[in-house]
């Protein structure tokens, strides 16, 4: 395939993505779609797409577009992830692009990778219904070791310290909920949990500081975005990197994804002849 097809080829992906993801969503709750426009932004579109109506224009709010192009621009790339790694091993057998990036959205699917921040969201519904549940005994909870509960959205496999990209969130999340002006219980459980979290011992110590997972729900709920759709958003700004890899490997041709496996079972079993056994 020529560079100029393969370039047009991303352009296509990256700039159709959010229309189907809009489309998937009108379709769910039997609206009709709402096609793009040339002269909105990207994010523009999208949220047009989302929630314009027959009877009602919606008109996005600058401060959402600010709000949205930092979650897409922080989420588009991350290390060798799940679903980036996913990309890259599809991607060495040279398969195309298109079948490269839907591996890898098959893998951010998994609760553990693309659905943590709506675990978050989850989460903060589940103790804000539970009429016995404080922010003192939650913090208690997550202390626990014989609690099987989780404070979502906390702690990161790969920092151990803040995670730079949610110190940015963190920003844009306050400043979203200040400028949009959200009465939300949910929204203020969520920035209690982090003000003792951050001043907490214990968390301190265990360097379980708030990740982008637990920004980002709260941004995403501000926003209108539904909870079954926050995967999904991830998936849209994730699709830069993962073009963005798969072509990087074309341009480099590397050998194909063949990870190495180390056998640690037995190395001798006993063994009886078919011929004995009863």
């Amino acid at each position: 395939m020529r560079a100029a097809e393969i370039d047009a080829g991303a352009r296509t992906l990256i700039a159709k993505l959010p229309t189907v993801a809009a489309w998937a969503y009108k379709k769910s709750i039997g609206e009709p779609y709402v096609y793009p426009e040339v002269q909105y932004s990207y994010v523009e579109n999208f949220m047009r797409m989302m929630f314009t109506t027959p009877i009602e224009e919606f008109t996005v709010d600058p401060a959402v577009v600010k709000a949205l192009n930092v979650l897409l621009i922080l989420h588009a790339d991350h290390e060798m992830n799940c679903s980036t790694s996913t990309v890259r091993g599809v991607g060495s057998s040279r398969a195309n692009m298109f079948t490269s990036v839907a591996a890898g959205m098959g893998a951010l699917w998994g609760p553990l990778h693309g659905g943590a921040n709506q675990a978050v969201i989850e989460m903060l519904q589940a103790i804000h219904d539970d009429p016995d549940a404080t922010i003192d005994s939650t913090i208690a909870r997550a202390k626990d070791k014989n609690d099987d509960f989780r404070l979502m959205g906390f702690g990161h496999r790969v920092y151990k310290h803040y995670d730079p990209r949610a110190t940015i969130i963190r920003a844009a999340c306050y400043e979203v909920l200040d400028e949009l002006g959200k009465d939300d219980p949910m929204m203020d459980l969520a920035m209690e949990l982090e003000r003792i979290a951050l001043e907490d011992e214990y968390f301190i110590e265990k360097k379980l500081y708030p990740n982008v997972d637990f920004y980002s729900g709260i941004i995403y709920k501000a926003l209108g975005i539904p909870v079954s759709m926050f995967t999904v958003m991830f998936a849209i700004a994730r699709t830069v990197g993962w073009v963005a890899q798969w072509l990087e490997q074309c341009e480099t041709p590397t050998k194909i994804g063949r990870p190495r496996q180390v056998y640690d079972g037995p190395t001798e079993r006993k063994y009886r002849a078919l011929h004995r056994r009863s």
